[in-house]
């Protein structure tokens, strides 16, 4: 009967490609720029992705007792306890019940497991704990991080892959104990490195902490971060925290969001730095779910925190660990997704060695060298693999001029004195940023300007007074930021492949009543006008939407630049995940997400334009579209940073 069955699952998988290759879409991807963006990489600095000179040690710790993981039963250099968690990870009897069966404990004595990547050196080193998110939990996850491991051990971090692999298969609602399970990790640690004779004595730098996590775990580091502060859990406060860690940074891979939600409110998250990346082909989190925290997640006070996202054209789910790798969705990626798509897995991993190293000498060694790489891409260069990204960056030291959160004014921005001013626009409106999930946004309002410059009425050749988006300053607030040559503005473009109808011509009332008369009578004897076509949907743009930067001084004087100056300027990039010719289309609303792209724009850049502009008497921002006559945007978050 087994084998019966199985030839059966067989002849299924096989009847099932054959009928898939009949309807398969032809294999699509969007052409690269990667040869020219990436072509000059400025960072002098050592490649944060490569191999360091430190010699790299191993070690289990774990409960000694685990029945299904040899290595935490029988490999192991410490031995820790177990912990009860069944107020975060609820299971109803029968659930626990079965667990129980197959794991010998339930969620009232989690075992605190995990494999230890580590310097040989003295130290003391900065501590890194990664965490995997839902996979079969008989296909063990953990040790899929080894490649981060032996990276950041030989540059100088303990990285510490967690076990969590009781907490996955078909559970729900269980995040919050996922992150309560990484704060309960770093009291290990703090054991660990506290007591003489005990492994790691000594050798832990307890007040450099950095969290990371994948999928489900990528939303468990949020949640740690936030109840790392928190004195008691939100949802049953008879749970008293007691954690306060000195953890500075959070990295989250292809998160999900919103699975737990502390007190029915979305995760919040503030002054720690926070990375998030995530795949256009991921066949799992199939929208960038991450950027909600990002766009939630705040800075209270100056400092030398920071946040990115970063989008990775051709990643998919499950490279960023080994034992998925391209099985986003186990067998069903085989047979559903458009595997020929995907970037080579060892090249989505050495981004993710570039940019994780990058991020963790920044934030846990203080290298302000390596991020130059989170505010412009470009300056990695040959670091990172040939595809194309779209980088989001903000950081402590930054005010924020307008971010289109506060009110349903559209002329008023964030800080007093800023006013917002539209001039010949086709489309200006504010609204919530939609992403590639029918369902759902980036819960984050961005501005939508479009603009349509061709020449109207009887004359066909002079070209129109191009449309402009201006941001003033009062004087009392371009004196308050003391703006100098070290500052850089900072804005959020995202593209978009509509093209605006002609501007609306204001009607002409000056002419008298007769005038009118005699128009009319002229009109009766002319030729009637060719029937216009019925409106029908827009026609998409081919031409990227470029527009020119103008900073005006309180003496009026004035210096421009193009936005492709500072970056990259693109058409929506548009992405397949599927492999059924038609799916992706009748999956999403838009086959390109809409994420934007934060560019930073050096105030001494316009210096060098114009050298008798005074940036410290800043009056004007002005986006003015120029440089091709009709096209649309979406603005989000105009700032200046201040010099690090």
């Amino acid at each position: 009967m087994a084998l019966r069955a199985a030839a059966l699952k067989v002849a299924t998988l096989a009847a099932t490609a054959l009928g898939l290759g009949a309807c398969a879409q032809p294999l699509t991807i969007a052409p690269s720029d990667a040869g020219t963006v990436l072509a000059r990489r400025s960072i002098t600095a050592p490649n944060p992705g490569e191999k360091g000179t430190q010699r790299v040690g191993f070690l289990y710790y774990g409960s000694g007792k685990d029945r299904r993981r040899p290595e935490f039963r029988d490999s192991i250099t410490y031995r820790t306890g177990t912990v009860d968690a069944s107020p975060y990870a609820r299971m109803e009897p029968a659930v626990a019940k079965s667990r129980k069966k197959y794991w010998g404990y339930d969620n009232t004595a989690f075992p605190l497991n995990a494999r230890v990547w580590y310097p040989e050196g003295p130290g003391p080193f900065p501590l890194v704990l990664v965490v995997h998110g839902n996979h079969d939990m008989t296909e063990f996850s953990d040790p899929g991080y080894q490649w981060l491991g032996e990276l950041l051990a030989s540059r100088g971090f303990i990285l510490a892959s967690i076990d969590e692999n009781f907490l996955n298969g078909g559970i729900r609602g269980e995040n919050d104990a996922r992150g309560w399970m990484l704060l309960k990790h770093l009291e290990v640690f703090r054991a660990l490195n506290d007591s003489a004779g005990k492994p790691l004595a000594g050798k832990v730098d307890m007040s450099r902490i950095a969290l990371m996590g994948h999928s489900r775990g990528g939303e468990a580091v949020a949640i740690a971060g936030a109840f790392n502060r928190l004195p008691a859990y939100p949802d049953d406060a008879t749970q008293r925290f007691n954690f306060n860690f000195n953890i500075k940074a959070l990295v989250a891979i292809a998160p999900v969001d919103g699975q737990y939600r502390p007190a029915e409110q979305p995760t919040p998250v503030h002054d720690y730095s926070y990375l998030v990346i995530h795949g256009s082909h991921d066949g799992d989190v199939t929208s960038f779910m991450g950027l909600t925290q990002y766009n939630r997640f705040r800075f209270t006070r100056p400092g030398p925190e920071f946040k990115s996202a970063i989008w990775m054209h051709r990643a998919n789910h499950g490279q960023w660990n080994t034992v998925w790798n391209d099985r986003d969705n186990g067998d069903y990626s085989v047979r559903a997704l458009q595997l020929k798509a995907l970037i080579d897995g060892e090249e989505q991993r050495r981004f993710g060695r570039v940019v994780i190293g990058g991020f963790l000498e920044a934030t846990l060694n203080g290298r302000d060298e390596y991020r130059i790489m989170f505010r412009d891409h470009r300056s990695a260069g040959d670091w990172l693999p040939p595809t194309m990204y779209l980088t989001r960056y903000a950081d402590a030291r930054s005010q924020m001029l307008a971010t289109f959160e506060e009110d349903v004014d559209v002329s008023t921005g964030s800080l007093p004195g800023v006013r917002l001013q539209g001039d010949s626009l086709s489309t200006w409106r504010e609204s919530d940023m939609p992403s590639r999930s029918r369902a759902a946004t980036f819960r984050s309002n961005a501005v939508t300007l479009g603009w349509n410059n061709t020449p109207a009425g009887r004359d066909t050749t002079t070209p129109r007074w191009p449309a402009r988006f201006s941001v003033t300053l009062s004087d009392s607030l371009s004196r308050a930021l003391s703006l100098t040559s070290q500052h850089a503005l900072l804005l959020t473009v995202g593209t978009t492949d509509q093209k605006p109808g002609p501007r609306r011509v204001p009607r002409d009332t000056s002419k008298s009543d007769s005038t009118k008369r005699d128009t009319t009578k002229r009109a009766s004897t002319a030729k009637a006008p060719t029937k216009r076509p019925a409106a029908g949907k827009p026609a998409k743009d081919t031409v990227p939407p470029d527009f020119t930067l103008e900073l005006e001084d309180a003496d009026g004087r004035v210096a421009r630049l193009p936005l492709s100056t500072f970056g990259a300027v693109r058409l929506p990039i548009e992405s397949y995940i599927y492999r059924r010719r038609g799916r992706d289309k009748s999956q999403f609303p838009t086959l390109a997400e809409p994420i934007m792209q934060t560019y930073v724009a050096p105030l001494s850049a316009f210096r060098d334009a114009n050298a008798s502009l005074d940036v410290a008497r800043l009056r004007a921002l002005r986006l003015v579209f120029d440089r091709k006559p009709v096209g649309s945007i979406q603005l989000d978050d105009i700032g200046v940073s201040r010099p690090e």
